[in-house]
């Protein structure tokens, strides 16, 4: 049969269409008038996205850049930090930490598993400067309880600062980024916004800027004052990429024309559909007799664990292959044990029907094991029509 490649990765994920128009057709050099009004529109626009009064920045790089630009610029060397990790991208923030003379803290949970606000609440010392933690730990699939934890850290006061890493849970998680007082939230671009990565971006609060003016690590290409500064201009410190963009003020467009011209509400409609999609993917997992690998479960990403005696390597092999879907390993010390398939951006009710039909047949075909062909499907779509009914009971309500 004719095979499409598709994406089902918790990044790069699958790319809008319109934001490929409109990379391929941009041509603007990043020192004009013109420019500087799309970097202006994309800029107010990432503000209702993000859902946050506080100033955005847009920086070219990884979403891993923006994180060490939030350790340099909000840490000096010998500060306690506290690091929530529970898997390969909590990690990171520890060595990031590390790498910046930081003492670092640590609440170190297993694979799969979330911290309890009592565990935070007893490491959250006065001489905490900062909290790092995600929002959703793609390497797991598990989201963690950001509101929770950030309250904790609003009732130590202005002296403890909580950054969070939201690149795959901005546009998977509702998050009231500004009434829970997260100071310092990233995200990037190769996730919910549907382009390529290249672009990182973060949500700044005053506390933020204000420890800036007394911390004494090195900075230069991630000095957030200097990009700042320049963001206020329309410009950035340094060359943006400026096709991506491009193609970000189309994502954007795109996210305004699911919330009917706004684009809190389109936020809110792109959230919706990941929280559907993972919930069809785990009833359909769970009806092949198949278990999951987080306790508390995101909607960026769902991973399931490969059944007795089977590698998920084949699993991941047999998806592409066979079907020329590609799917995620585990990472490190999980690899062979689970896949992960993402529902993060331009995902919908077929390639998530799709993706299980699939799993149907690769599940037969690396176990060795009859399958009810049907089955995860069935489930999937039984959780659909339940959330489609519900939506039209919902705006009967409204009308009446």
């Amino acid at each position: 049969m004719l095979l499409k490649n598709r994406l089902f990765t918790p990044g790069p994920t699958p790319l809008l269409p319109a934001a490929q128009t409109a990379m391929a057709a941009f041509t603007m050099h990043h020192r004009t008038a013109d420019f500087r009004a799309l970097y202006m529109r994309v800029l107010a626009d990432m503000k209702d996205f993000i859902g946050t009064k506080n100033d955005v920045l847009i920086v070219a790089s990884s979403g891993t850049g923006m994180m060490e630009g939030s350790v340099s610029n909000l840490t000096s060397p010998g500060d306690k930090v506290l690091v929530l990790t529970a898997g390969k991208f909590g990690e990171r923030w520890r060595d990031l930490a590390k790498a910046f003379g930081c003492t670092v803290e640590l609440i170190n949970k297993p694979y799969g598993e979330t911290f309890t606000l009592d565990e935070v609440k007893q490491k959250l010392t006065p001489d905490v400067k900062v909290v790092f933690m995600q929002a959703n730990e793609s390497s797991t699939g598990t989201r963690h309880d950001v509101q929770g934890i950030a309250k904790l850290v609003r009732e130590k006061g202005d002296d403890v600062l909580l950054v969070v890493d939201a690149i795959t849970g901005l546009g998977t998680t509702h998050m009231d980024v500004d009434a829970w007082g997260i100071d310092v939230i990233i995200g990037g671009s190769q996730k919910a916004l549907m382009i390529p990565p290249g672009l990182a971006y973060a949500a700044v609060s005053d506390r933020a800027w204000k420890r800036m003016e007394t911390t004494k690590n090195p900075r230069y290409y991630f000095d957030l004052r200097k990009e700042r500064k320049a963001s206020a201009k329309g410009e950035s410190s340094y060359t943006p990429a400026t096709s991506l963009f491009a193609a970000l003020g189309a994502a954007l467009d795109f996210v305004r024309q699911m919330g009917n011209g706004d684009v809190a509400a389109g936020r809110k409609a792109l959230v919706d559909n990941a929280e559907l999609a993972a919930e069809m993917t785990r009833a359909g997992a769970k009806a092949l007799g198949l278990t999951l690998f987080a306790k508390s479960p995101g909607a960026a990403l769902t991973a399931i664990n490969a059944p007795d005696g089977v590698d998920s390597s084949a699993m991941v092999k047999e998806f592409r292959d066979t079907y020329s879907a590609i799917v995620a390993n585990g990472q490190g010390e999980m690899k062979g044990k689970m896949i992960r398939i993402a529902h993060i951006g331009y995902y919908d009710y077929m390639d998530t029907i799709g993706i299980l039909a699939a799993l149907e047949h690769v599940l037969a075909k690396t176990s060795g094991k009859p399958v009810a062909l049907g089955s995860a499907v069935k489930a999937a779509q039984e959780v659909f029509a339940k959330a489609q009914s519900g939506k039209v009971a919902e705006l009967a309500g409204v009308k009446s």
